[in-house]
């Protein structure tokens, strides 16, 4: 069975929702980003939250809150087949960089992003 191990949460002041997590539900950080209002990456042990800038993007600004949830899995491939078999939508798969872990992604059938990651996430 995969795990829900991933959620990602848009926000325009990431470094100030960080230390809501922390401070409130005792979240520990397990990596940021070096730039001002840069991702931070919470973990409870068990699931990482990822604390994401919302910046707009060519005019469009995503409202704050859940941006994508992801799931861990034994076989990335073989999840996105399932997926796509069952009526989701293509995202993109790609070899994680720059702290993102997720190896493809695809959009459910109500067209919500769910990260697919063999791999999984710090936490």
């Amino acid at each position: 069975m995969a795990r829900i191990r991933h959620v990602a949460l848009m926000t325009k002041d990431t470094h100030k929702l960080a230390e809501f997590y922390k401070s409130t539900f005792g979240l520990h950080e397990v990596m940021r980003r070096d730039k001002p209002n840069g991702a931070v990456y919470l973990s409870d042990g068990h699931i990482n939250v990822a604390i994401l800038p919302n910046e707009a993007v060519e005019g469009h600004q995503v409202p704050d809150g859940i941006h994508h949830f992801g799931f861990h899995v034994e076989d990335v491939d073989a999840a996105a087949q399932s997926a796509l078999q069952n009526g989701a939508t293509q995202g993109r798969s790609a070899v994680p960089v720059d702290g993102r872990y997720a190896e493809a992604y695809i959009k459910d059938p109500a067209g919500q992003r769910v990260d697919l990651s063999k791999a999984g996430w710090k936490v």
